[in-house]
C-alpha cells in the first residue's frame, strides 16, 4: 500500500495509474457528493444517525411506514434538488469522454453522475435512483412532483398507484430489498474486466456492493481508495488517499 498525503503527489500517482490502465473503473459512494451539499449516511451526523432506515418489507406492508418514508424523502428533497455535480463527478465524466474510464459503478441515488453528462450506458446504479418513483407491483414510473402533489393534498398520506393500486416507492434499494439483478451483473462484468479499480468516497461497509473492490483486486486489478476516512480495504490498496475528493480530482475535470 502507498499512502499519499501530499495532494500533488496523490494527483500525479493517480494520473500515472490511469495512464498505465487499459480499462479503469470508478466506484463511487456518498463522499463524492458531500461537496455538492448532499449529506452522507454513515458519518457522525449523517442521515442514518438521525433516522432509523425503514426496511423494505415494513414499507410494503404498512401504510404508516410508507407515509413516514415519503415524509422523510420530501424533507430532504430540497437539498437533493438543489445539488449540482461537483468536481469529482465532472472529473469522471471527462475521463470517460477521453476514453480513460470503462465505466462508473455507484452506490449513490442522487442522479448527479447523469447531471454531469455521464451517459446511462456507462453508469451502474447499484442502489437505484432517488430522483423518481415506481410502483412496486406494476413498475409504472412516477415523477416526484406527482407523488408530492398527492401526498400534500392528502395531508401526508402516500399515494398508491392509479394503474394497479400498488405501493409507490422512490426508485431506490431499501434495506431488505433485493439488489437489481441487471445492475449487479453489469457491475460484475466491469469489475472482472478492469485493470484499475478506483474507489471514491465510499466507506466500503455496505455489502454486497462493497465486495466489488475486493473482486477487482483478486482478479489482478490495481486498487485505489480515495476516501476521507480509513476503510477495511486500505491494506489491500495500491494507493490510498485520505483528503477532500474534489481537491484530488479537480485537475481531471479540466477539458483536454
Amino acid at each position: 500500500m502507498t499512502f499519499d498525503t501530499d495532494l500533488k503527489g496523490a494527483q500525479a500517482h493517480l494520473a500515472k495509474l490511469l495512464d498505465e490502465a487499459a480499462a479503469a473503473v470508478a466506484f463511487t459512494g456518498a463522499g463524492i457528493s458531500t461537496e455538492c451539499g448532499i449529506p452522507d449516511f454513515r458519518s457522525p451526523g449523517g442521515l442514518w444517525t438521525q433516522n432509523k432506515p425503514i426496511p423494505f418489507d415494513v414499507f410494503r406492508a404498512h401504510k404508516a411506514a410508507r407515509n413516514e418514508a415519503w415524509r422523510r424523502k420530501f424533507a430532504m428533497e430540497e437539498a437533493f434538488a438543489a445539488a449540482r455535480p461537483g468536481r469529482g463527478h465532472m472529473a469522471l465524466s471527462r475521463l470517460l469522454e477521453r476514453g480513460r474510464l470503462a465505466g462508473v459503478i455507484t452506490q449513490n441515488i442522487d442522479g448527479l453522475h447523469q447531471a454531469s453528462g455521464l451517459p446511462d450506458a456507462a453508469l451502474v446504479e447499484l442502489h437505484g435512483n432517488g430522483t423518481y418513483a415506481t410502483c412496486l407491483d406494476c413498475g409504472t414510473r412516477y415523477e416526484l412532483s406527482w407523488v408530492k402533489a398527492r401526498f400534500d393534498a392528502a395531508g401526508g398520506v402516500a399515494p398508491d398507484c392509479p394503474a394497479c393500486g400498488g405501493p409507490v416507492k422512490a426508485a431506490t434499494i431499501s434495506f431488505g430489498q433485493a439488489m437489481p439483478e441487471t445492475e449487479m451483473a453489469r457491475a460484475e462484468a466491469l469489475t472482472r474486466g478492469c485493470d484499475l479499480f478506483i474507489v471514491i468516497g465510499s466507506s466500503l461497509v455496505v455489502f454486497p456492493a462493497a465486495a466489488f473492490p475486493l473482486k477487482a483486486k483478486k482478479a489482478g486489478a490495481r486498487l485505489v481508495i480515495l476516501n476521507r476516512e480509513p476503510t477495511e480495504f486500505d491494506d489491500l490498496a495500491d494507493l490510498v488517499v485520505r483528503t477532500e475528493i474534489g481537491d484530488v480530482l479537480a485537475p481531471f475535470a479540466l477539458q483536454a
